[in-house]
This record gives C-alpha cells, structure tokens and sequence, in this order.
C-alpha cells in the first residue's frame, strides 16, 4: 500500500502547486480578503473534491468522458458560474473591500458556496482523476471504491495544507498592496480578470 501512497502524494502536491484554476483563486481571494476568506475559500474547493471522487469511484465520470454533449454542458455551466462571478466582482464598490463593512458582507457560506460550486463545475478534475487515480490502486482484486476514497481524502489533505499556506503567504503580501491607493480597484479588476480567464481555460 505504501509504495504506491508514497508516489500518489508527491504527484499530487506537484500537481496541486502547479498553477491552475483552483490555487489562482485561493490566492487572488486572499489578496482580496485575507488569509481567513482564503481559507474558507480553500475548504470550498477541497470539498468539491468529494463529489469528483465519487464520480469517479462508481464509474459516472467514465459515462461523462464518453459522451461529448454532456462534458460540454457541464463546462458551458462552468463557465457561465464564473463569468457570473466576474459580473458580482464588477458591481461591487472596490473603496469597501478592505473596510470591516466590506468583509462582513461576505458570509462564511457564502465564500465557501461559491469555492465548492467552482470545483464541482470544472468537469476537467473529474476527468483528471479518472486518469490520475486508477494507476495508484494497490490491490485492483479489493475493494476499488474503498482506494478510491482514500486517494481522493489524501488528496484533499494536501491540498488543503498547500492552498491554506497560499493564503497565509498571500494576506501577507496583500498588505503591502493594500497600503497604496487605488489597492481595492486593482484587486477587483484582478479578480475579474482572473474568473474570465479560468472560465475560458474550462471551455478551452
């Protein structure tokens, strides 16, 4: 079991530090926000991961990958869930994000509705994992659901660690942005650049 763990985790924690959708966002949020939206918004992804792992663990995401129409509504739906993000972004007023009004607006389930939904509409990690998950199996003749939730709950853990610690590093850095003027107009405009481009890099 162990000597397929071992390598399982050190291609997930290279994966999950390569730059892609999810980690963008955990930082741009807490660039925004602070280390403690980043993390709520982290807890959102990785729980998302739950519902990939599963599709995967019974075989719906094989059905997904094989039918071309339905793994293209799931993206378009991906992709219009962020370009709607963008939209509440643009229609917000930047001179409040950092005040105590601002941040209170946005509720802790709120931010971790919007991390959740993001992850479980990005039908590409599904389709990672169906490639991913399979060639760490330690015993194919067991129980394959059970190693597939143990993967997937590993790789939840790490990347949990990983995106929390993108967070911490980036309120740090955020502060410093913060101290200039025009610091909330630059960070929303971020935000929006970034949904859009996330959006077309699911489409794409």
């Amino acid at each position: 079991m162990l000597d397929q763990i071992i390598p399982f985790l050190t291609a997930s924690i290279l994966l999950t530090f390569s730059p892609g959708p999810d980690i963008i966002y955990v930082l741009v949020r807490s660039m925004a926000y602070g280390a403690k939206q980043g993390f709520i918004t982290a807890l959102g992804l990785v729980s998302g991961i739950l519902i990939h792992t599963s599709l995967v663990a019974f075989g719906v995401s094989a059905i997904i990958k094989q039918s071309e129409n339905i793994f293209l509504i799931i993206k378009i739906f991906g992709a219009v869930y962020l370009l709607y993000l963008a939209w509440q972004v643009y229609k917000s007023n930047p001179d409040i994000a950092f005040t105590s009004e601002g941040l209170n607006k946005r509720n802790s389930f709120s931010i971790f509705r919007k991390g959740f939904i993001m992850n479980v509409l990005n039908p590409k990690v599904g389709i990672f994992f169906l490639a991913f998950f399979p060639g760490f199996l330690w015993d194919p003749k067991a129980n394959t659901v059970l190693q597939f939730y143990i993967l997937g709950l590993l790789f939840m853990l790490q990347a949990l660690l990983i995106f929390s610690l993108v967070a911490v590093l980036s309120d740090k850095i955020s502060k410093y942005i913060k101290s200039h003027p025009k610091s909330g107009l630059f960070l929303k405009w971020m935000q929006i650049v970034i949904f859009i481009l996330i959006a077309g890099l699911i489409l794409l």
